[in-house]
């Protein structure tokens, strides 16, 4: 049985609220967008499955505390949910997409199999992840960089 990715996107008001008045909510389910399985991805991104190759983006950090209700309810309605992690839109946009892998391995570029030291960018191709960059960029537009992020687990 292989390991699946489930998320959600979640916004809030940075741009225009103040502080105190700054509360997530769910923009978009992430298999709306997202319906792969890469483990080099998984692993590029948030330290689950293939966790040899790079540096993960945004490894273990759990939920976040302020986690929106309906990710809350998806998360604990697996019951073998594991590895949850969120990232920003602020954190993804600054990250170096060109890094290199630490070591070898075979990876599917969307056209040949390959042999080498994939970068970050290859390991998460945008043919599989640009909805999601697409949905974040949108949104990040209207609430600001820090005001969208992508939160996920994964199963078995």
């Amino acid at each position: 049985m292989g390991t699946d990715i489930h998320g959600i996107i979640e916004c809030r008001w940075d741009n225009w609220l103040d502080e105190d008045d700054r509360s997530w909510f769910e923009a978009i389910d992430l298999d709306h967008l997202y319906n792969g399985r890469s483990y080099m991805a998984f692993g590029a991104l948030f330290g689950v499955r293939d966790t040899t190759l790079f540096r993960p983006l945004a490894p273990d950090r759990g939920l976040p505390p302020d986690v929106t209700r309906d990710a809350r309810a998806a998360y604990e309605g697996w019951s073998v949910a594991h590895s949850g992690s969120w990232i920003t839109w602020a954190e993804l946009k600054a990250a170096d997409w060109d890094t290199i892998a630490l070591e070898e391995t075979t990876w599917y570029d969307g056209n040949l199999d390959r042999i080498g030291r994939p970068t970050r960018r290859q390991a998460v191709r945008d043919e599989e992840w640009g909805p999601v960059w697409d949905v974040m960029l949108t949104l990040a537009r209207l609430h600001g960089d820090e005001g969208v992020r992508l939160v996920v687990w994964f199963d078995c």
